[in-house]
């Protein structure tokens, strides 16, 4: 799950930069779904690893985490949240 996890967070920031460009805001209603679900598959990563094993899932769900924040916030300066 960890290995999942962490490939799509990079899709996901691969995206989330597509959609920084100008007049490719309306990416980020894609991105943000995209990378909650990469977060909720690292979280179950994190939940059903061991300890010793957890690395990848932390990266993964810090890596959607940003994505998200990301667009959230590209969303609100570019008026994209009502």
């Amino acid at each position: 799950m960890g290995l999942i996890s962490v490939i799509w967070g990079i899709v996901a920031m691969i995206w989330m930069v597509i959609a920084l460009i100008p007049f490719l805001g309306w990416g980020n209603w894609f991105s943000i779904p995209f990378a909650a679900v990469g977060a909720i598959i690292a979280a179950i990563g994190i939940l059903f690893t061991s300890p010793g094993n957890r690395g990848r899932a932390k990266t993964g769900l810090v890596l959607n985490g940003i994505v998200i924040i990301v667009g959230i916030v590209r969303l609100g300066m570019g008026g994209g949240i009502i």
